[in-house]
């Protein structure tokens, strides 16, 4: 059992010693104040836990889109050197801080990907972070590589769902602690961890083998118990990366009673102003290093007497660049550093992807498609998130693409599929997708965008009844036809059934071709740029504007 357990060690990259330092029972004396004893609280104090999220890799400052009087305004934010400049001037006004990361700290780049992450281990171990959260990306280079890459970091991480898979739906030991405490002044701040557990059907099945996924509902109120009256904690808190509207629809159920906040992440949202719920606020401090989200908790005698939240934007006018971080970004960099910069192609319009139904990045990736497998009749790309807008022209006055950016849209290089599905398997594919985005239920919102697509033209309701949101589509300028068959295009999925393609199941005759994104996207650019690809409303939502910027309804938010 103990040599089971030194080669489990081996495979988080750490010692038993450093294993013991993040478990639940030490974590209890953690804290920039060191062990106190409970009854040694201060009669009135201020603590400030800062929060990241989803920055996925964007090590650099970068053109970051804001939507203020109905229009996109853009202004450069971001970067981990500039970040590490906040970090330091904040710590000195405020005493009492603690700095998580609540997920997808290592897909998004050419960098992460040349190094399979491994670069952004000594970035953020430079950086003052007290504890992690796996997020859904976190499983992109597969199950060990994840163990290795949180495991090199110093800070503690926890997640209460993410269990050994041993396989035939049993589950295994939690692959990481479940909570955390910090104890600062003698009082005692809970920390419970929950990540994605629809990462399997969400992203390409491969990367999360080994891992077995449980709902948070399973097992939190255990832990809110734990917390609550057996560590005595004063305030509990979940940092969570399930998306918005889940982490909303958890706060209103009856099994979050206990928790007073959660810091959520995954769908990239800005709340600005806590989202209050029945049984906890919820907050979500946007992505890219962008942002950072500040929690302000006035402590007197032992309890919590005051909240405050703020999202701060990490503008790079506003923050020198540190000098320490900066020169380690430049060394990680450089052996990558002559090809990343290549420029492949121009844009002449801004490229971005923020909005829920169409985008210029999504647009860019379905017109090179179209272009390049000339046999499809429809072509489709998924609803991704990632990726920070570009819009600072060159010299030649047009937006440059370079190499790397090409890997900012699309950091996973998958071979091009084909296969072909009957109008009605693609009807009922368009229901399916659309309910995943819109659905009234929150907890049935995946927390992607609409699926992409070309060759097809599709009017719905966004809010409509589910299975009844597809008003209208056409093929080519002519009604779909339920019993026509179809060629479709689209990424090939790792690890996913032959007969399914973008998640459309039992599709025929698949096979890929002979090309991947990245090439497809580098042969388009070559003969055709420079590009205009402005949507061109192939998706149409008759009851929500173009400029939809969130999925999430039926509280008072707005994306900003």
């Amino acid at each position: 059992m103990k040599q089971k357990r030194k080669e489990f060690l081996k495979t988080l990259g750490l010692s038993a010693g450093a294993v013991l330092a993040s478990h639940p029972i030490s974590a209890m004396a953690s804290g920039e104040d060191g062990p106190t004893r409970h009854g040694e609280a201060s009669s009135r104090f201020t603590v400030s836990i800062l929060q990241t999220t989803d920055i996925h890799c964007q090590v650099h400052p970068h053109d970051e889109l804001f939507w203020e009087n109905d229009r996109s305004v853009f202004r450069k934010t971001g970067g981990y050197a500039r970040l590490a400049t906040f970090f330091k001037q904040y710590r000195k006004k405020h005493q009492h801080t603690f700095l998580i990361d609540t997920g997808d700290m290592f897909q998004g780049s050419e960098l992460s990907h040349r190094t399979i992450g491994k670069a952004f281990v000594p970035i953020l171990n430079a950086l003052p972070y007290d504890l992690y959260l796996p997020g859904n990306w976190e499983v992109v280079y597969g199950k060990k590589n994840m163990q290795t890459l949180l495991g090199a970091l110093y800070a503690p991480k926890i997640c209460a769902n993410m269990y050994h898979d041993l396989g035939n739906g049993r589950r295994g030991e939690l692959i990481f602690p479940p909570y955390h405490i910090w104890t600062v002044n003698g009082v005692k701040i809970g920390f419970i961890g929950y990540t994605d557990h629809l990462v399997p059907i969400r992203q390409s099945p491969n990367y999360s083998k080994g891992i077995f996924y449980s709902k948070p509902e399973e097992n939190l109120a255990h832990y809110i118990d734990v917390l609550r009256n057996q560590e005595q904690c004063a305030y509990v808190i979940i940092i969570a990366h399930i998306g918005l509207s889940q982490q909303i629809h958890l706060a209103n159920q009856p099994v979050c009673e206990g928790v007073d906040y959660i810091l959520g992440g995954d769908t990239h949202e800005r709340v600005r102003q806590p989202i209050v719920c029945k049984y906890a606020k919820v907050v979500e401090p946007g992505a890219f290093g962008s942002f950072v989200g500040e929690l302000k908790l006035t402590i007197e005698n032992g309890k919590v007497v005051k909240d405050e939240y703020a999202l701060l934007e990490i503008s790079a006018d506003k923050y020198r660049p540190d000098k320490k971080i900066e020169k380690l970004i430049h060394e990680l960099e450089a052996p990558f550093l002559h090809d990343m910069q290549q420029v492949i192609g121009y844009s002449t319009v801004p490229l971005y992807r923020y909005f829920v139904i169409e985008n210029t990045i999504d647009t860019l990736i379905l017109d090179a498609l179209q272009w390049q497998i000339r046999e499809a009749d429809i072509v489709l790309s998924n609803g991704f998130r990632f990726c920070p807008p570009r819009v600072t022209p060159d010299h030649t006055g047009h937006i440059p693409i370079t190499a790397s950016y090409l890997f900012d849209m699309l950091p996973i290089d998958s071979p091009v599929r084909t296969a072909k599905a009957t109008g009605r398997q693609i009807m009922d594919w368009l229901e399916r997708e659309l309910n995943n985005v819109f659905a009234e239920d929150a907890s049935e919102r995946l927390g992607g965008w609409v699926v992409k697509f070309k060759g097809m033209r599709v009017f719905f309701n966004a809010y409509g009844e589910k299975g009844k949101r597809v008003q209208q589509v056409t093929v080519g300028d002519k009604p779909i036809e339920l019993d026509r068959t179809y060629t479709i295009c689209a990424c090939e999925r790792d690890g996913d059934p032959d007969d399914m393609l973008c998640r459309l199941k039992g599709v025929r005759e698949g096979k890929n071709t002979p090309f991947a994104l990245h090439q497809v996207l580098k042969n388009y650019l070559a003969a055709n740029s420079p590009v205009t690809p402005l949507p061109q409303r192939n998706a149409v939502a008759l009851d929500a504007p173009d400029t939809l910027l969130t999925q999430v309804r039926g509280v008072d938010y707005q994306f900003r």
